[in-house]
């Protein structure tokens, strides 16, 4: 796992540098503020003065915190991650088959996707971003090797267009917290998910002062059961192996009413 790492690093470096280079910053503002979403009027949401690193508008009680744009892709490769938050761990502890379709959610430059791709050799992960930029680093380290069997999706705030039923597997990491529309995104992933099927929602624990992450980008356990038993998603189990972060599995019913998940 190192070793391919190694390998990438160059590729990755150069379509980071491209896409700053570019300009494109003001693109992926223009391309996110053009997407369709719900009116701010919805009371499903509150809006209010933002705290520090929050945008002001509040789902459930919790203020959403700002979006980590592309310009943030060498903090997702941080040559330090894996030995601080685990992530090698993570992926063992994914309940991955190899013929296993699994969704990135949030898949940024594909720390994820790949490994997981690995590991469902004989299957396949949508990797889900709504910026394109980001997509574009998934598909250099493609060019360099990467598994193949890794596909790019661009969403939108308010909908990861993934196709109805299916996926076995969806995977958040640090990314929930983010969300500009929590509700309608969690219903399209709720909606891409096969009956039975899993959400694996990983985030800081925001019940512990000493994991050193902002607190706008940490969850609790209690606050994410409550958002996931919004979208009708049954909480499976906690897993707190990880250094600094809760692994919640929560699985869509086997049945579930269509009427519920066009509310």
């Amino acid at each position: 796992m190192q070793n391919t790492r190694s390998r990438l690093q160059f590729p990755l470096i150069v379509a980071i540098t491209l896409a700053l280079a570019s300009g494109c910053g003001a693109e992926v503002s223009e391309s996110i503020a053009a997407a369709p979403a719900p009116s701010e009027t919805e009371p499903r949401y509150e809006q209010g003065a933002p705290n520090y690193d929050g945008i002001g508008k509040r789902y459930l009680g919790r203020e959403i915190s700002h979006v980590m744009g592309h310009r943030g892709a060498g903090w997702l490769e941080r040559p330090e991650r894996e030995r601080t938050e685990r992530t090698d761990l993570l992926i063992e502890l994914l309940p991955i088959k190899p013929d296993s379709v699994i969704a990135d959610i949030g898949a940024g430059t594909g720390y994820f996707s790949f490994p997981m791709a690995r590991k469902a050799s004989e299957g396949r992960v949508i990797a889900v971003d709504i910026q394109q930029e980001m997509l574009d680093i998934i598909k250099a380290r493609q060019e360099e090797g990467a598994p193949a069997n890794v596909d790019p999706l661009l969403s939108t705030e308010s909908d990861p267009t993934l196709p109805a039923n299916s996926v076995d597997l969806a995977l958040i990491v640090d990314a929930y917290h983010e969300f500009s529309y929590p509700y309608e995104m969690g219903i399209g992933i709720v909606k891409g998910l096969k009956p039975g099927g899993l959400l694996a929602l990983v985030e800081y624990r925001g019940e512990d002062p000493t994991v050193p992450i902002k607190r706008l980008h940490k969850m609790t356990e209690a606050q994410s059961k409550l958002e996931m038993d919004a979208i009708g998603l049954e909480w499976v189990e906690t897993i707190d192996a990880l250094p600094q972060q809760h692994l919640m599995l929560f699985r869509k019913p086997a049945e579930t009413q269509d009427a519920s998940l066009n509310d």
